[in-house]
């Protein structure tokens, strides 16, 4: 990989020159920003970045919803050698505080909709309207952003200087500063390549947030250094709006969490193949379900826009059901896997590609390498640990933290408990943290036991953890559902859909111990009344509910 590539600013100036006219950034039914547009921008950000006294080496964060200014916001940062810090918009005031002072934010870019959060939090520094550039009152709210200046400074970005210090809220509490270099980034974007040769007709639509690893550099990144296409929406992308936005944008590449393709699968595929008792039966037989999923895979293909030919799926483990409908439909997509520690990829399987294994997350991608430490003698299994560039420098700030995950000659722990098949394909158990140890000493892993209750019928998540030695899962079934599908009168609803929870928590109970070991079993189902909280990646928020 060329020196100039190993650095955003380098991927910037490259996309800039060779596809100037492209389009590049665009929200959904709006106009473009093209490749010379983000060039031109970019320039003039970084002029009036430094009427802000904005400097080399500089913390600016972006604290804002999706849209092509992010993106160009972002490039102008990381092209003066100062340094991003996303913040994830559903952060609470106090979390963001706690990042801006961690951090030594000099200045901020903030959505309209966000602005209210930051009341009483930035008093010290510019806070500037990412939609506009105008600097709301306070701290440097005399310079104005002018569309015509741009910067003449010529700035010298170094692959060993740090591009971000990324958050990560995390589903065991404290977030951590991940500190990416420019060339952490920038390798990830060549090894994400490598998986899945993107050019300058490809159109992405992105439907994750930008603070986030996984969409910023697999989504936003990768897309802009190959002359391609990404396109944003305005709103969270529910079926309402996710719908009519893949009809128009009829998208060949984007990326998802497990929980966004489940919940399709769960609330519109499954009840078509399995809704009445013979075609329930007549799915339990291996070729007519093959064909079933065939036919509601094109479906889905269809729905997609027709075009789709890459759907990258990550950060948490994807449902088996879920999975072998993909597979057998014919769907086109990957499994991806890594950490923000990790920039974020580390690897992959692209079933349409003939090389894959159901709940795998495949080989260790180009330059990066694999072992499992100290793995158990019987099962292969240990923690997973990892060295290539694309590991993060460390934690901003926390050099104890750090040396506990980075060893001294450069293997990264990833926290994570897997094992490697004889074809170098990793399977992911769980996250250390997470797995319970039963009363012989056995490892339980909650994530195995939730996976088997999320396909059970009308069953939304679940969570299992250990209450006073006892194995309990907490469970949250969908009401809406239940209540389509039983038409009570008005007044006996409530009573009867009471009833029908309960009959279901039974038969659950009863069920998913019949399919696991012994010292997995449940002894407890609980209602969990409310959606569980969760992170930008759509993982439960597990350190909660202990």
């Amino acid at each position: 990989m060329k020196h100039n590539l190993l650095t955003l600013q380098g991927i910037l100036n490259h996309s800039v020159e060779n596809f100037t006219d492209r389009e590049a950034f665009a929200f959904l039914d709006e106009k473009s920003f093209t490749y010379g547009d983000v060039g031109k921008i970019t320039s003039t950000l970084r002029y009036f970045l430094e009427q802000l006294n904005i400097k080399q080496g500089d913390k600016v964060a972006i604290f804002s919803s999706n849209s092509p200014n992010w993106s160009v916001s972002y490039f102008a940062i990381v092209s003066m050698g100062a340094v991003v810090v996303p913040i994830l918009p559903d952060f609470t005031p106090d979390e963001t505080k706690n990042i801006l002072d961690h951090s030594e934010t000099s200045a901020i870019f903030v959505s309209e909709g966000l602005y209210s959060k930051l009341e009483g939090i930035c008093d010290n520094i510019p806070v500037i309207k990412i939609e506009d550039y105008t600097v709301y009152p306070g701290k440097g709210d005399n310079v104005i952003y002018d569309p015509n200046k741009e910067s003449t400074v010529n700035y010298s970005v170094d692959p060993e200087d740090m591009a971000a210090i990324i958050y990560t809220s995390g589903t065991t509490g404290k977030s951590k500063g991940v500190m990416l270099l420019n060339r952490n980034i920038a390798s990830n974007v060549d090894q994400g390549k490598d998986i899945q040769a993107i050019g300058e007709n490809d159109r992405f639509l992105s439907i994750l947030p930008l603070s986030h690893t996984f969409e910023n550099t697999l989504g936003m990144i990768v897309p802009f250094m190959s002359g391609a296409k990404v396109t944003y929406l305005k709103k969270a992308p529910t079926a309402a709006i996710l719908l009519p936005a893949l009809k128009k944008v009829r998208p060949t590449i984007m990326f998802s969490v497990p929980l966004i393709i489940e919940k399709i699968y769960y609330s519109k595929i499954k009840p078509s193949l399995t809704g009445n008792k013979f075609m329930a039966t007549l799915y339990k037989f291996p070729p007519v379900r093959k064909l079933l999923h065939k036919v509601a895979g094109k479906k889905l293909y269809k729905t997609f826009g027709g075009e789709l030919k890459f759907f990258g799926i990550g950060g948490a483990r994807l449902n088996h059901d879920v999975e072998l409908f993909l597979l057998e439909g014919g769907f086109p997509y990957a499994i991806g896997y890594g950490l923000t520690e990790t920039s974020p990829l580390l690897a992959g399987m692209v079933p349409k590609h003939k090389k894959y294994k159901l709940q795998s997350t495949g080989e260790a991608i180009k330059d990066v390498t694999i072992k499992i430490s100290d793995p158990d003698p019987e099962t292969g299994e240990g923690e997973v640990w990892v060295k290539g560039p694309n590991i993060m420098k460390g934690y901003y700030k926390e050099p104890g933290l750090t040396s506990e995950v980075i060893t001294d000659d450069g293997w990264f722990k990833t926290g994570d408990l897997g094992m490697l098949d004889k074809r170098n394909f990793l399977s992911i158990r769980g996250r250390s943290k997470n797995v319970i140890i039963g009363a012989s000493g056995e490892n339980i892993y909650p994530e195995e036991i939730e996976s088997l209750i999320n396909n059970f019928k009308h069953v939304a998540e679940s969570l299992v953890i250990q209450q006073k030695g006892k194995l309990v899962a907490l469970v949250h079934i969908n009401r809406e559902e239940l209540e389509q599908k039983y038409h009570y009168q008005k007044e006996e609803m409530t009573k009867k859909i009471e009833e029908k929870i309960d009959e279901i928590l039974k038969e659950l109970h009863h069920q998913v111990n019949t399919k696991i070991n012994k010292f997995s079993r449940i002894q407890k189902v609980v209602l969990q009344p409310v959606p569980f909280q969760k992170t930008a990646t759509l993982k439960i928020k597990r350190y909660l509910y202990h």
